[in-house]
């Protein structure tokens, strides 16, 4: 036992020998290591050595948490207190609902200051509003007040600024602390920190403002708008660069940014680490820091190959080559890009972190914008290659869209801020998310109307859900039902209502229009047939009138030419067949045009047509009902519509283009033909006929033959180039197609075609 104990004491003795002999360098730094790292750490030079940091930053720079010429939190919450004073406004809180029940939403606008010249901006915005179907000029009508005095620029710097706007402001009696009052911004704020401050006291107005920071945005009262120059139209506008033959939609460039680099200030850091993701071949990005006046002074050592490579390409080509256009923060959170990338169809990368996006209340930004984070720059070019090609596709359809929709001109700006101001008067009757992002947009889509989709007739082929023909409805089997939400099952109405214009004065029915109505009213498709009574002699007697299968109800109208297109109760289907007194259509006609109309129910189908072209010698457009290979108007005398289209006209057009219409012979088909297709961007649909058209002189316009016709071809040719004038460019659109039966002259036998009559002279 005691020899074992020896052996056991002198093993362990040798091995704290041996640890001591070849590891006690080891243990000694291990024994004294907190003691070394301490020394180690008080030893070390300062952290804003210049030597050491010289290539890195400023030490002078890296003593503050923050870019010194940016306002603290303390300071941005000061500065929005004192602009936003009604800091929780909401419609419920800071709007007056009661001035908009009596008329509607009507929007006065200030009379003009003399001493004060407007921005060409604000011009616009007015003209926008006094042209809309919204302005009233009685105050005591108004729901909403706009201002007279430019409020775009709060630049104190800027030769437009306007100052004194809250002396100015209180003196007027309506101002009413702001209460429903809208105000436009564009820029507010100044070098160098760019605030939000407008330089006056807003009130309980409602802000539409650009570059609106997300924590002075008041959701649900205010408004965010985007930023647009004063070079942007008024109306008409351009067209989106995307065509239907830009497949694939991948191009040159992946990514790309070209603009101005700023070396100090706000909005600096963001375009300073662009240069980090170009790769100089499917990534571009170019700054350059050569703007302003003393940019000498502050330009550092990559400045100058910057602005060599600036050089090397062409903004526009690189808009047109770039599937993914990079949009920064400026000096404020907008920039001009952001509309010039959406009109390109160049997806909007955003890096404006806090930005709230224009008109996002009904627009989702998510189905046309990648939304990235300025702090994760370097992950963007992995980001967007992620994407796949089809999603692309469906990104660049909707910048499209929402570019010729809401944002391709100043009226379209100015009009989509007033109808979601309009939907937040009545909230049960406003318009979905869904009828904002999707064809023709929310400006043509009337909540008044309607608010269930299936009423409208823009969205039945949108969803895959083709328009049956008549005799086959009510036999679709479980796979049709694909949209049962949105469309309730339902396809455009398996009937018509036929909508005769009248103007004969004689007591008794002329032949022409009793043959109509009996043809008419043999149709299997007709529910009921209208007339409307368009003389000032009163119609006659119900024993006058011919017997038919289907009701017949006169309607007495004020004789006036766009009376035909008034939204009249009477007409519950969705077709309406509308019809002159001497117009001759057979019933297989009537039957094959309807059938034709529900597989294009958001277009005009019919017999008669013109075509319109531009006259190079007389400067001006002109029609004609010439047989031509083109068409692109059909001639509301015999034609199917939706009869949207008849609320279209009267509530979405002003009333100056009514008053136009009831002054020009013939200016009513001019003007539903150029509605249908500013909604549709589709031309009008033509169907074979029995019997060329013939045109018929209205008893207003009559004189002797040859003076009323020359009259009414002048009359047709002013009406259309004013509308052209008013739209701001030519709606409508050609078209070299006319549908006719599938057996239609074929050398066939009769029984074998579904319409033989149509083939009888």
């Amino acid at each position: 036992m005691q020899t074992r104990k020896k052996y056991i004491f002198l093993t362990f003795l040798a091995s704290w020998l041996l640890l001591f002999f070849f590891g006690g360098g080891q243990l000694s730094r291990f024994t004294f290591f907190s003691v070394r790292k301490s020394e180690a750490r008080r030893n070390w030079p300062p952290w804003t050595d210049r030597s050491l940091l010289r290539s890195f930053a400023d030490p002078e720079e890296l003593q503050s948490d923050e870019d010194p010429t940016l306002p603290s939190p303390r300071e941005r919450r000061a500065v929005r207190l004192s602009v936003y004073k009604n800091s929780r406004c909401r419609m419920e809180t800071c709007f007056d609902f009661s001035r908009c029940e009596k008329h509607g939403f009507r929007v006065f606008t200030y009379p003009r200051e003399r001493d004060q010249p407007l921005s060409e901006s604000y011009s616009k915005i007015l003209d926008s509003i006094q042209r809309s179907r919204y302005y009233t000029p009685r105050p005591e009508e108004a729901c909403l007040f706009i201002l007279g005095i430019d409020t775009l620029d709060r630049d104190h710097l800027s030769g437009q600024y306007v100052r004194d706007v809250d002396e100015k402001i209180r003196t007027f009696p309506l101002w009413n602390g702001g209460r429903n009052h809208l105000i436009f911004n564009l820029y507010s704020g100044t070098w160098p920190n760019y605030t939000e401050d407008l330089g006056f006291d807003i009130g309980q107005a409602i802000l539409a403002k650009a570059s609106f920071y997300t924590e002075s945005f008041r959701p649900g009262f205010d408004i965010s708008i985007p930023l647009f120059s004063k070079d942007h139209p008024q109306r008409g506008g351009e067209r989106g660069w995307l065509y239907q033959d830009s497949i694939p939609p991948q191009k040159k460039y992946l990514l790309v940014f070209k603009g101005k680099r700023y070396l100090t200030g706000i909005g600096s850091g963001t375009r300073n680490a662009l240069h980090h993701i170009h790769n100089g071949k499917d990534i571009i990005s170019l700054t350059t820091c050569k703007h302003g006046k003393d940019w000498e002074k502050h330009k550092d050592t990559r400045c100058d190959k910057d602005n060599v490579d600036y050089e090397k390409f062409n903004y526009q080509e690189l808009l047109h080559n770039s599937t993914f256009c990079i949009v920064p923060r400026g000096r404020r959170l907008g920039s001009f890009r952001f509309l010039e990338a959406l009109q390109a169809a160049c997806i909007p990368v955003l890096l404006s972190d806090g930005w709230e996006l224009p008109f996002a209340e009904a627009i989702d930004w998510g189905k046309a914008a990648v939304v990235g984070n300025e702090r994760l720059l370097l992950q963007i070019p992995s980001t967007v290659r992620c994407i796949p090609p089809e999603r692309v596709l469906a990104f660049q359809q909707q910048t499209q869209f929402l570019w010729d929709a809401y944002f391709s001109t100043v009226d379209k700006i100015v009009h989509t801020t007033l109808e979601i101001i309009k939907d937040r008067l009545l909230p049960h009757r406003s318009r979905s998310r869904f009828l904002w992002n999707t064809l023709p947009g929310g400006l043509l889509a009337l909540p008044d109307f309607s608010t269930h989709l299936r009423d409208f007739p823009f969205y039945y082929l949108q969803h895959g859900r083709s328009s049956p023909a008549p005799a086959e409805h009510g036999k679709l089997g479980a796979c049709h039902n694909t949209y049962p939400l949105l469309l309730s099952g339902s396809s455009p109405s398996e009937k018509f209502t036929a909508f005769i214009r009248a103007v004969s004065p004689a007591d008794s029915l002329s032949q022409p229009i009793l043959r109509l109505i009996q043809a008419v009213s043999r149709s299997q498709y007709c529910s009921q047939i209208l007339v409307l009574w368009s003389c000032e002699k009163p119609p006659p007697p119900s024993g006058k009138w011919p017997q038919t299968t289907v009701p017949l109800a006169i309607i007495q109208g004020r004789g006036k030419l766009s009376d035909r297109f008034f939204p009249y109760a009477a007409i519950q289907t969705d077709a309406v067949l509308s019809l002159d007194e001497h117009t001759s259509l057979s019933t297989s006609e009537v039957d094959f045009a309807f059938v034709v109309w529900r597989s294009f129910p958001e277009r005009i189908v019919g017999f008669a047509a013109q075509s319109h072209f531009w006259d190079a010698e007389q400067r001006c457009w002109g029609s004609t009902s010439k047989w031509t290979n083109e068409l692109s108007i059909v001639l509301t005398a015999a034609a199917f519509y939706h009869r949207y289209y008849h609320s279209l006209f009267t509530e979405y057009l002003p009333g100056g283009l009514r008053e136009l219409v009831d002054g020009l012979a013939a200016c009513e088909d001019i003007l539903m033909n150029i509605l249908v297709a500013t909604v549709t961007k589709l031309p009008p649909i033509k169907v074979t006929q029995r019997k060329q058209h013939k045109e018929t002189v209205p008893q207003q316009v009559k004189g002797t033959a040859g003076a009323a016709g020359g009259r009414r071809f002048s009359q047709q040719q002013d009406c259309l180039n004013q509308l052209v004038d008013w739209f701001g460019y030519m709606p409508l659109v050609s078209s070299q197609l006319r549908l006719d039966p599938v057996l239609f002259k074929d050398q066939v036998s009769v029984l074998r075609k579904k319409y033989p009559r149509l083939e009888k002279p």
